[in-house]
């Protein structure tokens, strides 16, 4: 799957060295089978049309998946995905988009 930079994440990639947090998560993007697994789960998550659009199942499981690495509640969660800009990018959200809340994070 292929990811669109906005402007917004294209200015933050110009900062300075990586830190320990961005190092795991682009190891983390490198050896999980992300495909695989999204493959596993899509019969069972929930489809357009049934409430509110869901966020892509990806991004979720990206989410899921740091909730477990740095212990965090679904509201810290959130917050992180406010205040972290690359835990968003890691979670394929744009630093310009909107972000699901602590009641749609699993």
């Amino acid at each position: 799957m292929s990811h669109q930079l906005t402007f917004a994440d294209s200015e933050f990639s110009t900062k300075r060295r990586q830190t320990r947090k961005e190092i795991f998560l682009s190891r983390m993007e490198q050896i999980l089978p992300w495909q695989n697994m999204t493959a596993v789960i899509e019969p069972f998550y929930p489809k357009a049309g049934n409430g509110r659009r869901p966020y892509p199942l990806e991004t979720m499981l990206r989410i899921h998946c740091m909730q477990h690495w740095y212990n965090l509640s679904d509201g810290a969660m959130e917050d992180a995905l406010y205040e972290i800009a690359s835990m968003r990018l890691f979670a394929r959200l744009s630093l310009d988009s909107a972000l699901p809340d602590r009641t749609t994070i699993m």
